[in-house]
């Protein structure tokens, strides 16, 4: 069975060469808990010294590289990585729990990252020249060694996106991956470090209180990219702030989607609606986790998603039949089954629907089928929480104002979605919710990878781009005659 592991399995990556240490932790198949699909590596804090003394090292040179080498680089780095996709799909899914779908498209969207980072460099990066009486240019420079720190649920394309444009950038990275389900994370970022030179890009995994405290609290480290819960963001601002290390964080969500009554609900809206409640087992922070509907279309919304959810089949994601697979791992699974009992035993309407592929293998692994909620208020728990899973409260409202309100009461503010035919109406609407981007009859994701709007509130700390995150990982400094 160990010669099926990747050959990242059990190591970790500096200075261009991959190590392997005695003590490792299993990486376990959410969809059958029995079967492990490789190891990940341990590190100490002397391992994660070493890596942040080799990346600062390697900065010295890789800053002062060439632009144009550097998008060469990358576009063959990525025509390589391209060719890899189909072999390692999965992989993602036997460590992730995603659908194969679901899994290639994350992949295929990490070659597109790549390819577009690339693109958008070269005119990025060229000196603007302000007008005026002196001559005064906005020139850019890299920022140092910069720690990504990348969550469980979605962990290619959010790794993606923060390594890669911090190393076109000119900054050293070192990646610390969820120890969930790190191995295909690794093995991509292996074709793409070898193209670059040693220590530009290395991988530490294990602990990430013991990888996160150092990470943040070391003054070599001059940028910290971090994607996960709002309580580990808020701790890793108070380690980094020592250093007045430059943070960026995308952190949790409780988005809501507003039905008005002049909603268009047909077939293909009440799927985007699924979808946008269910894609990867709810484990999205822009996933809907509270939908408001106008009490003169409440019936109907509910009567028609359930029906949607009924043909749901939940399943290990290798089959191709499945459409929704399991959560990724005991913690989420059990959180997630309480939340539910406890919603149910207040006194609320749980509706599951949905169809087990194999309902004799049920229990071996992390599945559950999708539910609405009912009976429930705007201060019950489910409508409160994040939940992060395939659980969806639904409730009514009687007006524009109350349902606004409703939306904005959370501590909050990464997505929200307005559902009406009034596209005027909509984007009046959205300049009132409190969020980062405001989806209009969808709630989805940026088809422009090069997109990036930051979460409000507590959902994130950073700054709108559309330069495919460049700007962040970079220094902006004038220069005058």
């Amino acid at each position: 069975m160990i010669s099926t592991y990747p050959v990242v399995s059990g190591r970790y990556l500096v200075n261009g060469e991959w190590k392997e240490i005695k003590e490792t932790a299993d990486v376990i198949n959410p969809a059958n808990t029995s079967e492990v699909v490789g190891q990940v590596a341990i590190c100490t804090e002397d391992i994660v010294n070493e890596v942040i003394e080799v990346a600062d090292k390697a900065y010295e040179t890789w800053s002062r590289s060439d632009i144009g080498e550097r998008a060469a680089l990358m576009n063959t780095a990525a025509e390589e990585l391209a060719t890899i996709i189909e072999e390692n799909v999965t992989l993602f899914v036997r460590e992730n729990g995603k659908t194969l779908v679901e899994a290639k498209k994350d992949l295929l969207r990490c070659v597109e990252v790549m390819k577009g980072c690339a693109a958008e460099l070269l005119n990025w990066w060229k000196p603007e020249v302000l007008p005026g009486n002196q001559k005064v240019q906005v020139r850019r420079r890299a920022r140092g060694v910069t720690a990504v720190i990348t969550p469980w649920n979605s962990p290619m394309i959010l790794t993606f996106k923060r390594v890669i444009p911090a190393i076109l950038a000119g900054n050293t990275v070192v990646v610390k991956p969820a120890t969930n389900c790190p191995l295909t994370i690794m093995t991509c970022l292996k074709v793409v470090a070898e193209h670059f030179p040693p220590g530009v890009i290395n991988i530490v995994t294990g602990s990430g209180k013991v990888i996160g405290d150092i990470l943040c609290s070391d003054s070599r480290v001059r940028t910290v990219a971090f994607v996960g819960s709002t309580e580990t963001g808020k701790d890793i601002m108070k380690k980094s702030a020592g250093n007045l290390q430059k943070v960026y964080m995308e952190l949790g969500g409780n988005d809501p989607a507003i039905i008005l009554d002049d909603a268009n609900m047909d077939e293909a809206a009440i799927n985007r609606l699924k979808m946008g409640i269910l894609r990867a087992a709810g484990q999205v922070c822009s996933a809907i986790k509270r939908v408001y509907v106008h009490e003169s279309r409440y019936e109907e919304v509910v009567k028609k998603l359930t029906k949607e959810f009924e043909r749901v089949v939940v399943g290990d994601g290798i089959q191709p039949a499945v459409t929704m697979g399991p959560l990724n791992n005991k913690a989420q699974f059990d959180y997630v089954n309480e939340l539910i009992k406890r919603t149910v035993k207040s006194g609320a309407t749980v509706i599951t629907a949905g169809i087990q592929l194999n309902p004799e293998s049920w229990d071996q692994g992390y599945y559950m089928l999708p539910s609405i909620v009912t009976g429930i208020d705007q201060q019950s728990e489910v409508v409160r929480v994040e939940q992060f899973g395939p659980v969806i409260p639904i409730l009514p409202f009687s007006d524009v104002d109350e349902a606004v309100k409703l939306a904005n009461d959370s501590e909050f503010g990464l997505r929200a979605s307005v559902w009406t035919e009034n596209e005027e109406l909509a984007i009046e609407l959205a300049d009132r919710l409190e969020a980062g981007a405001v989806f209009h009859n969808n709630h989805t994701v940026f088809g422009d990878l090069a997109l990036d709007f930051p979460g409000l509130k507590e959902s994130g700390v950073s700054r709108e781009t559309r330069h495919c995150g460049l700007e962040f990982y970079a220094d902006s400094y004038g220069f005058a005659d």
